[in-house]
């Protein structure tokens, strides 16, 4: 399947996602700490059960490697990005919070830019104030 249509795929998950996530919340009356732990224990299962024929390739992986994955997705995006967007979704509507939260691909582009050698070019700036101009119109405007 082509990167694309993976990325709308996404796209499409998440934003479907938050909703049933904020509606949830609400519902239950739990907290984002709940939300987030019911949220992460399916997808464990899910995942598991998915990825059982690539375990073989773990021990491969290297310590920095797996250390990568730990920090970036396990604590940093995994616990506390999501502990952080659950309790956004708890606390304002998701027209409002949506769009703040998934600006994460400008601060992978800096990441990129900054840390991983990345080129910056007219249209990563360009594609960047469009998208910081879009959120804002629809957070404030």
């Amino acid at each position: 399947m082509r990167p694309e249509l993976l990325a709308l795929l996404t796209a499409i998950a998440w934003g479907v996602g938050g909703y049933f996530e904020k509606k949830g919340l609400h519902l239950g009356h739990l907290s984002p700490q709940m939300g987030i732990t019911i949220r992460t224990a399916v997808a464990l299962v899910v995942l598991s059960f998915v990825s059982y024929p690539q375990w073989k390739t773990l021990p491969q992986a290297g310590g920095k490697a797996l250390l990568m994955m730990i920090l970036g997705g396990g604590v940093i995006a995994g616990s506390l990005g999501m502990l952080c967007f659950y309790a956004a979704i708890k606390g304002a509507p998701l027209g409002r919070v949506m769009p703040i939260a998934f600006t994460s691909p400008l601060f992978g582009a800096l990441m990129g830019i900054t840390l991983g050698g990345d080129p910056l070019t007219w249209k990563i700036v360009l594609g960047g104030l469009m998208t910081v101009g879009g959120i804002v119109l629809l957070t404030f405007g």
